[in-house]
Formats: C-alpha cells, sequence, structure tokens
C-alpha cells in the first residue's frame, strides 16, 4: 500500500477514534501502531514505538515540563498568587471594575511561573470569586473574567505549550519563551482596557464602593514588596536563559529550589507535609502529558513517513494565491480543532503538515509558534471544550451556570481575535524580543 494512503487512513482512523471517546494518548498510540505496522511490519513497528516513547522523554526539553509544573506547584502552594492579586488590588483599587483588573494583571503575573492556563484559572478563582461576589459583581461576567485572565499562561513564559510546539518543530525555546513575552503583555493591557470601558459604560457588572483615597509612598511600596517573591523567581529563572547561564531545563530547576526557598522564608513551606500535594498534582500532571506526548510524537513520525507533509508543501507551493490566504485556512483548522481537541493532539495532527508548508511560504515559525498559541488561549474558552471555562465552573460551584459563563466569554474572546489580528499584521510583537536577545 503507498504510504500517501496509509497516512489518509491514519488521520481518519484518528478522527474516528476520538469521535468514539477513545483517550487522546491511547487513540494516537494505537492509530499510529497500526499504520507503521501496514507500512513496514510487526517487528518494525514495535521497534518504532519503543524508540518513540524513549526519545519523547529522553530528551532535556522534555524534562524542563514537570519542573516547570512542580515550581508552578511550589508557587501555589507558597501563596504567589494571593501576594500577587493583594498587591495589584490596592495598586488599582480605584479604577473601575478593580477586581477584575487586578485578576488580569495577577494571572498574567502569575502565569511566569505556573505555565498553565488550568491551574491559574482555579487559583485565581478561588482568590478572586469570593470577593467577586461579596461586591456584587455579575456572576457572568466575574466567572468569564477568571477564565479567560487565566488562558495567558499559554503565552507568558514558561508556557508548558511552547516546550511542546518546540519539541515538534525543534525550534528554539528560549526564542519561543521571549517570543511569547510582548504577546501576554500586550493582551493583558486590552483585557484591561476592556474591563474599564464596559464597567464605565454598564455599572452593574462590577458595582463595587469607589474609592478615592490615593495610596501613600509607603502604601505603594508594600505592594511591590508583596509581589517581590514572584520578581524574584523570574528573575533567577528567565534572566539564567537569556544571560546564557542556565538552559531551559536548568533555569525550571532553579526556579522549582528559589520557590521552595522563598516559601520556607515566607513560612507557608516549613514542613515536609506540605510538600506532599503539589508533588502529587505535579506527578499527575506529567504522567498525563506524558502518555499523550508519546502518542503524540508517535503519530508525528509515523506520519513523516508517508511523504504527505513534503506532499502537500509542493502542492501549495504551486498554487497561484497569496500567501496570506493559505495562511487564513491554516488558521481556520486551527480554530476549529481547538473546539474540540487539546493542544498537544492538535500539534501531533497538524504540524507535521502545515509546518513545510509555512516555511516553504516564508513565514517565520516562531511567529507561527505565537500565532497558533494564541489560537490555543481562545480554544481554551470557546464551546465545547473550553476547558477553563469547566474549571472556572467547578471553583464557582452552583453560583453560576456553565451557560452563564460561555455567555459572558465572548466580550473577552473578542479581545483575543483583536490580539491575533495585530500578531498576524505585526509579526514584529512576536520577534523583536527574541532577535534581541539572542540575535537573528
Amino acid at each position: 500500500m503507498e504510504p500517501v494512503t496509509v497516512g489518509i487512513i491514519g488521520i481518519v482512523a484518528l478522527l474516528a477514534s476520538l469521535g468514539m471517546g477513545v483517550s487522546i494518548g491511547l487513540a494516537f498510540i494505537l492509530v499510529s501502531f497500526a499504520t507503521v505496522l501496514l507500512l513496514m511490519g510487526f517487528d518494525p513497528a514495535l521497534s518504532f514505538l519503543g524508540q518513540t516513547m524513549y526519545h519523547s522523554i529522553a530528551s532535556p526539553n522534555w524534562c524542563s515540563i514537570p519542573l516547570f509544573i512542580l515550581m508552578g506547584a511550589f508557587a501555589a502552594v507558597a501563596g504567589f498568587g494571593k501576594a500577587i492579586y493583594d498587591g495589584l488590588y490596592k495598586l488599582t483599587r480605584r479604577w473601575p471594575g478593580s477586581l477584575a483588573v487586578a485578576t488580569c494583571f495577577g494571572s498574567a503575573l502569575f502565569g511566569a511561573i505556573s505555565g498553565s492556563s488550568l491551574a491559574n484559572t482555579a487559583i485565581f478563582g478561588k482568590l478572586v470569586l469570593p470577593e467577586m461576589d461579596r461586591y456584587k459583581y455579575d456572576r457572568s461576567f466575574a466567572a468569564a473574567c477568571v477564565a479567560s485572565a487565566g488562558t495567558f499562561a499559554n503565552m507568558i513564559p514558561p508556557s508548558i505549550n511552547f516546550v511542546i510546539f518546540a519539541l515538534f518543530t525543534e525550534q528554539s525555546i528560549a526564542r519561543l519563551f521571549a517570543a511569547g513575552v510582548i504577546p501576554g503583555i500586550f493582551t493583558a493591557l486590552v483585557y484591561a482596557a476592556s474591563i474599564f470601558v464596559r464597567v464605565r459604560r454598564n455599572p452593574h457588572l462590577a458595582p463595587e464602593a469607589e474609592i478615592h483615597e490615593k495610596l501613600s509612598f509607603r502604601e505603594k511600596m508594600e505592594c511591590y514588596k508583596k509581589m517581590m517573591p514572584i520578581g524574584i523567581v523570574i528573575l533567577v529563572t528567565f534572566g539564567g536563559i537569556y544571560g546564557g547561564i542556565f538552559s531551559p531545563t536548568e533555569a525550571a530547576a532553579a526556579g522549582c529550589l528559589i520557590t521552595l526557598i522563598v516559601g520556607w522564608f515566607q513560612g507557608s513551606i516549613r514542613k515536609i507535609g506540605d510538600l506532599r500535594e503539589p508533588l502529587r498534582e505535579s506527578a499527575n500532571t506529567t504522567a498525563m502529558l506524558f502518555i499523550i506526548n508519546v502518542g503524540a510524537l508517535f503519530f508525528s513520525r509515523f506520519f513523516a513517513l508517508t511523504d504527505i507533509p513534503t506532499e502537500l508543501a509542493m502542492l501549495v507551493q504551486g498554487w497561484d494565491v497569496p500567501r496570506w490566504v493559505i495562511l487564513f485556512g491554516i488558521l481556520v483548522v486551527y480554530f476549529l480543532l481547538g473546539m474540540i481537541m487539546v493542544e498537544i493532539g492538535i500539534y501531533a495532527l497538524t504540524l507535521p503538515i502545515f509546518m513545510p508548508i509555512i516555511i516553504s511560504l516564508g513565514y517565520d515559525p516562531i511567529w507561527f509558534g505565537v500565532v497558533v498559541l494564541k489560537l490555543s488561549e481562545i480554544a481554551a474558552i470557546t464551546p465545547p471544550v473550553g476547558l477553563n471555562v469547566y474549571m472556572a465552573k467547578a471553583v464557582a460551584g452552583k453560583n453560576v451556570s456553565l451557560e452563564e459563563i460561555f455567555r459572558g466569554i465572548w466580550p473577552f474572546c473578542l479581545c483575543d481575535i483583536i490580539v491575533l489580528i495585530v500578531l498576524i499584521l505585526f509579526p514584529q510583537l512576536s520577534l523583536w524580543l527574541p532577535d534581541l536577545l539572542m540575535g537573528n
């Protein structure tokens, strides 16, 4: 059987498996093994699977993922999220919708050590939803704000999705991390501006008592002092990477250590028992990602054997259409897949096909990674999957329905679409910082 034909069969079988409810990691492994079996026979297929399992975790880049997950878990136990939120709320308390604005900036800042949008959503949901309820915030608006702001961890380094993207495309993790900084900050600013305008026009969304007095210099310093621990962690990890001291994996390990030390000095981490839950949580998340990663990488390598990516790249090069039309079609595919699949599955299914096309059209792969990550942020809050929305609902409990949260999501989705358009029109927003720090 021709490799291209086997590749098409593999794609159809994978989509059918996912449609029948087979777990994504198992679906990738079974379909890939069966199709490699058709191409190469049983023994080569078994050897191919074993090699993939080894290389999927033997890579130093893969080692950074559980360490960044652990760093975020330690930071949560150490109370970094609460410290950030308390400090930012005091600094923004005179603004309309100050709790929501503090949630946006706080989630962006905490995303710099968590790397997980679901963790961001859970932590800030527990912190801010009771406060928003106390001040009679519209519950749909409040929960939607928490779910949407949680997505910032997808873009702001150390984004786990950037690491996974790098594993599939062989791009620099350090460049991807740097490329996500300005788009992440820009998204937080657009969210804050949107909240400001919406609350000005509809005060019932955030009817908190107005506070007119300004913070004194001493009070401002106290706010900054509260946020200093996260600044130390960010300085050590990312300063180490771009200062040439650490690799991303070494930076993640150093970040874990610094977070533990800061937590100990603050008194939030003093006993071995304080580490039990973050270690268990990190182990569970890593195990889940490992299974998915093995399957996804296996599928990606099988797909490379089919010659479909090469054939498609050559076909697209022969089309007499503007390259932006092809790019638009690719982004639509990512948007639609994001509504029904998790990011790592999308990467495994699409990157072997689309990456050669993107490169052949002359687009920068780092910029493309940022655009894809922005689409994954949108996918995290749009139905039917919308994992961040489900996490916000789990935290909010019976106070708000799932339908109400999805209703409140759309203004934030509009903000993300505006940011996406800006990133597409102005690629230097993504590329300027990595070029500055690491050269062209």
